[in-house]
């Protein structure tokens, strides 16, 4: 298949500041990974390459969506994985919502409410929209947001790559695993072999 960067897209999975950040949610709750918290420095390369070929920057923002009094609508298994979760976290538009400074701006932000960035949200048609074809998938964690999102662009004839140290989970080896099950779906690549194909070398 032949490439071209123009329609290609980096898809940054779920990069923000209530993850991230040591004053955001899961920061405050000392939910923290040193492997998560070096993903921003190392995806900034890739950043840099697929913008100077005219290629996109897409990011998914998960998102709680505030009910009554602002109350979030949290699933149960998402409430017994992180009881700490409350009114404020990951509210849409919110400084916690957002991609991590470093990495903006997203030329297409897309919130989520789910694992998979496709689930009930305009991710598909917004990458129809763009004329993307290929994604090149990186965030957080790789068993999660990353291997869901994956299958699921696969299976909408998304060409996908996932990057291998572009991703992370709690523990490296729920990573390992979760990336040798992703090789069945799709291609899986270092950043910098990314880069030196957006470049053309």
């Amino acid at each position: 298949m032949s490439f071209d960067p123009k329609t290609a897209a980096v898809l940054i999975v779920d990069l923000q500041n209530d993850f991230l950040d040591p004053k955001g949610a899961y920061g405050r709750a000392g939910q923290t990974s040193p492997e998560i918290a070096a993903l921003p420095s190392r995806i900034l390369p890739l950043l840099k390459a697929i913008r100077q070929a005219g290629g996109w920057v897409v990011s998914t923002q998960f998102t709680l969506v505030p009910g009554k009094g602002g109350e979030p609508f949290i699933s149960n298994h998402l409430k017994k994985l992180r009881p700490f979760l409350g009114k404020g976290d990951f509210s849409p538009a919110s400084w916690g919502n957002s991609l991590v400074d470093n990495l903006q701006p997203a030329d297409i932000t897309v919130e989520k409410i789910a694992y998979s960035a496709f689930y009930q949200t305009r991710m598909e048609y917004s990458l129809s929209k763009a004329g993307i074809k290929t994604l090149f998938v990186c965030g957080i964690v790789t068993n999660g947001g990353v291997a869901s999102t994956v299958r699921d662009a696969h299976v909408r004839d998304f060409h996908t790559i996932t990057l291998e140290d572009g991703c992370a989970a709690f523990s490296k080896d729920t990573h390992n695993l979760a990336i040798q099950s992703l090789k069945t779906v799709g291609e899986v690549m270092k950043i910098a072999d990314a880069i030196s194909l957006i470049n053309g070398n």
